[in-house]
């Protein structure tokens, strides 16, 4: 079965800002969940000036109490890996991240884009499809991934408050129209 989350934002923050915020944005006191980030890989193409970075976010485990009694979800963490290439001269950035936790009963993937707006070249698009399934946990599957996914849409609008903040305590006010 499956379920995917789609999020759409504009930030009215020119592209670099937004990026820079982005890069910076955990861990972060507005969400506890997030423990670490560690880049583990950086590289610049010299011909096409992309910047990809892969880092590895450490989590709280946030599945319910209830849910942990099952011994496959009793970890204290959860590991996602995210890919991102940025490309500062078409400004836009895309995104790949995945959960390294439970791969033999879930998949959770999700893909970003930061881009500038096409409303306004001081604004910057965000777009954000996120997948989760579960197989292997029998009657629990379907629990599961309606706690995923009520998780992954509140953890999106967490995510852009989170940013929003970040942007205004960082760059000021927002660009008007």
């Amino acid at each position: 079965m499956g379920v995917t989350v789609d999020v759409h934002q504009v930030y009215k923050y020119p592209f670099e800002q937004v990026v820079a915020s982005f890069l910076r944005k955990y861990p972060n006191p507005m969400d506890k969940n997030v423990i670490s980030v560690k880049i583990t890989e950086e590289k610049r193409d010299k011909s096409t000036g992309i910047i990809y970075r892969k880092r590895i976010a450490i989590c709280q485990n946030v599945v319910p109490e209830i849910l942990r009694k099952v011994s496959i979800l009793k970890v204290p963490n959860i590991q996602l890996e995210e890919e991102s290439w940025l490309n500062p001269r078409e400004r836009n950035m895309a995104i790949r991240s995945h959960c390294l936790t439970w791969t033999q009963y879930a998949s959770m993937k999700e893909e970003s884009v930061f881009r500038e707006s096409m409303e306004n070249p001081n604004w910057t698009e965000f777009i954000q499809r996120g997948r989760i399934s579960i197989t292997g946990a029998g009657f629990l599957n379907c629990i599961l991934e309606t706690f995923a996914s009520t998780f992954l849409r509140q953890g999106a609008q967490k995510g852009i408050r989170i940013m929003e903040m970040l942007l205004k305590e960082q760059c000021g006010a927002p660009f008007a129209e």
